[in-house]
């Protein structure tokens, strides 16, 4: 699905985003990941490696544009253009009301949300021209579709990419790059697993009860494990998506049916 393509992926960690890089590689992508710690990345990369692909991982703080900078030089040097992005960095600050979030906090998830992707946008774009195509995708999430208590400030951020993505894609467009937006659920990963057990010692029940709860929330009956749900994210970055640009796909379900 992308044989060809270069695609750089923020915000790797244990959870979608090792899962994006695994799967890109699998579908014949170069991959370049992106993150704080480098430790899952280089774990990553080494598998790939293994398995025939190519991947490397640098440390990049994507508040940062020198840091930005040197990764995309980076990326570029070692694999050429990139024509792919996924913008999967995130920072939660928080689980409490929005009013009670300190505003230090909700400033940081927006300068890495919003800010930290418009940063690496900018940075790759020139390459992309250079392509003639390319492909960006950034990651949302439910809650700025259907606001949960606690998600507020980090909702307000997402919220923020959203209207970004809709206007890359038409100042963008002329150049044969497609800006989309995949709406993330619940996702079944590391940190809904925590979630699940900690809730479940609050409440003196069992992880699979919570678990159960949820996922009788969508008409799958599960919660979407994120190494499949990052198979939205590739279908929006592939050439079988050509013609969809400023498009905002929900990928939770089916608990959430956008009229």
């Amino acid at each position: 699905m992308l044989d060809g393509e270069v695609v750089l992926i923020t915000g790797v960690g244990p959870g979608l985003g090792v899962k994006l890089a695994a799967r890109a590689a699998a579908e014949g992508a170069k991959v370049v990941m992106a993150a704080r710690s480098t430790d899952v990345m280089e774990k990553e990369a080494e598998k790939i490696t293994a398995a025939g692909g190519e991947a490397f991982g640098l440390s990049c703080d994507v508040r940062k544009p020198d840091e930005v900078a040197r990764l995309v030089d980076a990326a570029v040097e070692r694999f050429g253009p990139i024509t792919g992005l996924v913008n999967s960095a995130f920072g939660h600050p928080g689980l409490s009301a929005l009013l009670d979030t300190p505003e230090k906090a909700i400033r940081r998830s927006m300068d890495i949300i919003l800010f930290g992707a418009l940063n690496v946008t900018r940075a790759v774009v020139p390459h992309m021209k250079a392509a003639g195509r390319g492909s960006i995708v950034n990651i949302g999430t439910m809650a700025t579709r259907k606001p949960m208590l606690g998600d507020g400030g980090y909702a307000v951020a997402k919220a923020a990419m959203s209207s970004a993505t809709r206007s890359l894609a038409v100042e963008l467009g002329e150049h044969g790059i497609r800006v989309n937006q995949a709406v993330m659920g619940w996702l079944d990963g590391p940190g809904v697993r925590y979630y699940l057990r900690m809730t479940g010692e609050q409440r003196g029940v069992s992880e699979q009860e919570v678990y159960d709860e949820i996922a009788a929330r969508n008409p799958l009956g599960r919660i979407p494990p994120d190494e499949a749900c990052a198979g939205s994210v590739l279908f929006l970055l592939s050439r079988y998506a050509s013609e969809v640009t400023g498009a905002t796909l929900d990928v939770n379900g089916g608990e959430y049916m956008p009229s």
